[in-house]
């Protein structure tokens, strides 16, 4: 797309605040918003040091494309970084409308090789991120009776998930169950949960270019006889399990389709998976059975429309 490309923009603009947004998804999903019209605020850290450029490229973004999209300091291990992120935001629009939780990171290696600390910072990222995130922006929302939170999830949480990924899914997971649960506790506030679920995309978003290691070099090397080969080829195999003309940015159309969609009528996922590794199959049954639970126990207005779907 260039300047001069028409933009189709939606009727009801509104304001997201997008965390982890310097690159892969949340850089694709910051100027599919904002290209669609409304005013996003891309949440990076360290936007003045190692991710400046990342900031310049935003900046050069909104100007030549005339949208409303703005870095802002968020450091989601920081509950006071979240705190004053959303201070920023509703300082300069007076309100906050969806946050999307896209922070993450990647490890590859032997679970056995990381210490129980390497994965304390992982859990620390993918998990308690949104959790400050969520205790900063939810006070607002709940005062306003709407908003949107919506989760980047993994299609690991219950799909196929290969070895030597183990932390950064259990990360996944328990995020997966912490989106779960705040979908009840919120409804009755208004605000719509909506978990996106990408599947492996292996180029596009440099997930495994940038992916963590472990620590215990030691561990990881008594693996490496029986397992280097397999480990080292890990993204290649998955690679060829992905369509040629799989792209990324179709996760951050995915998010753009649930923010304009009507309040309350979101469902509760979308699965963004052209591997099919099996979570739209295993999720629908999983959501279909928390739905009926759901009813057996007399808690029908807890589950949004879309809940089993």
């Amino acid at each position: 797309m260039t300047a001069d490309t028409p933009r189709t923009t939606t009727d009801t603009p509104r304001t997201i605040l997008v965390t982890g947004a310097s690159s892969g998804f949340g850089a694709l999903t910051v100027r599919a918003l904002a290209d669609a019209g409304h005013t996003v605020y891309a949440g990076i850290r360290q936007t003045t040091g190692r991710n400046a450029p990342a900031v310049a490229g935003l900046d050069r973004y909104a100007a030549e494309h005339g949208v409303s999209l703005y870095a802002v300091e968020l450091d989601v291990t920081s509950q006071d970084s979240a705190d004053a992120a959303v201070d920023r935001v509703l300082a300069a629009e007076g309100r906050l409308d969806v946050v999307v939780h896209n922070a993450g990171h990647m490890v590859t290696g032997p679970a056995e090789a990381f210490t129980p600390e390497q994965l304390a910072d992982l859990y620390d990222v993918n998990v308690l991120g949104a959790q400050r995130v969520n205790r900063a922006a939810l006070p607002r929302l709940r005062e306003r009776g709407e908003g949107l939170l919506m989760w980047i999830g993994s299609s690991s949480t219950r799909g196929g998930c290969p070895p030597f990924l183990g932390p950064y899914f259990a990360a996944k997971a328990a995020m997966d169950a912490l989106a779960v649960s705040y979908a009840g506790e919120l409804v009755r506030f208004g605000i719509d949960t909506a978990i996106v679920v990408p599947g492996a995309f292996t180029s596009g978003t440099n997930h495994f270019l940038h992916a963590g290691t472990p620590a215990d070099i030691g561990r990881a090397a008594a693996y490496d006889e029986r397992y280097g080969t397999l480990l080292a080829e890990l993204d290649k195999r998955l690679a060829a399990l992905i369509p040629p003309d799989a792209d990324p940015a179709q996760v951050a159309e995915a998010v753009v389709r649930l923010v304009e969609l009507p309040a309350g009528r979101r469902p509760l996922r979308t699965h963004v998976d052209p591997a099919r590794d099996g979570s739209e199959v295993v999720c629908a049954v999983a959501d279909r059975i928390r739905a009926e639970f759901f009813r057996r126990a007399g808690l029908d207005d807890l589950l949004m429309p879309g809940s089993s779907l």
